[in-house]
């Protein structure tokens, strides 16, 4: 049975699965497996066993408007999630302040934070804080900011940053007004916004409103498989908001 665990697992999520590593946690079972970074070493990474996991015994993560099925969406290793993490091993970071929104596992923060960059990881599920400190802990890295950045509340510690990143975050039909009213908030007068995108039909709406909000934007297509050779197929899109001339 472990086996077949394994190697299902494995075809799922296309990630190397360190052995034996499997904790069965209140409600929920966790793995830990490497995830690969372009030119760079891997990332040890602390997630959900499958989609099938579901704790909420105190209703918290439903008093957030958590549905069951969504649950587990954010301890998972997703491919743009991967695609992010690579795109900023590579990215110029110098003294901006980063923010990831909608991090779940928080790849693209740990590399970030590997590099010593100025990143703050931001989510609204009970349980992220937790798993991205474990994951902190297994990559041997200083502490990691982390505050809670719920898109349709207020959320007045978080201030403004140079640059907002984000992978896979306009699943949901609501989510282009809900987004771009939080970066309306979180950006500073000067910035940029980078989101990877795996070619979902959200995306239209959420550029108009970002246009609203005085943004640019340049798209570009992302077909290059992992590093696995699993396909993929996205789009980065770069928006960026610069200061008018004095």
């Amino acid at each position: 049975a472990s086996a077949r665990w394994s190697r299902r697992l494995f075809d799922a999520h296309r990630v190397q699965l360190v052995p034996h590593q499997r904790f069965a946690m209140p409600g929920y079972t966790v793995k830990t497996q490497h995830v690969h970074v372009a030119g760079a070493p891997d990332l040890v990474i602390r997630s959900l066993l499958d989609n099938q996991q579901y704790a909420d015994p105190l209703g918290e993560a439903a008093a957030l408007g958590i549905s069951e099925a969504s649950w587990p969406l954010f301890g998972l290793v997703w491919p743009s999630a991967q695609k992010l993490a690579d795109l900023m091993q590579g990215w110029e970071l110098g003294t901006q302040r980063i923010l990831e929104i909608g991090c779940g596992l928080g790849l693209a923060s740990l590399v970030i934070q590997r590099r010593a960059g100025n990143i703050t990881a931001s989510d609204c599920h009970p349980l992220t804080a937790g798993f991205l400190a474990a994951n902190v802990a297994l990559n041997a890295l200083p502490p990691l900011p982390y505050l809670t950045g719920n898109w349709g509340h207020s959320n007045p510690g978080l201030g403004e940053f140079d640059l907002i990143i984000g992978s896979d975050v306009l699943y949901e039909r609501d989510q282009p007004l809900t987004l771009a009213a939080f970066i309306a908030l979180h950006a500073a007068p000067s910035a940029q916004v980078i989101i990877i995108d795996p070619n979902r039909g959200n995306r239209s709406l959420f550029h108009r409103q970002m246009a609203l909000l005085g943004f640019t934007l340049s798209e570009t297509m992302i077909e290059a498989p992992l590093w696995d050779g699993t396909p993929y197929r996205g789009r980065l899109l770069h928006y960026q908001r610069s200061l008018p001339p004095a």
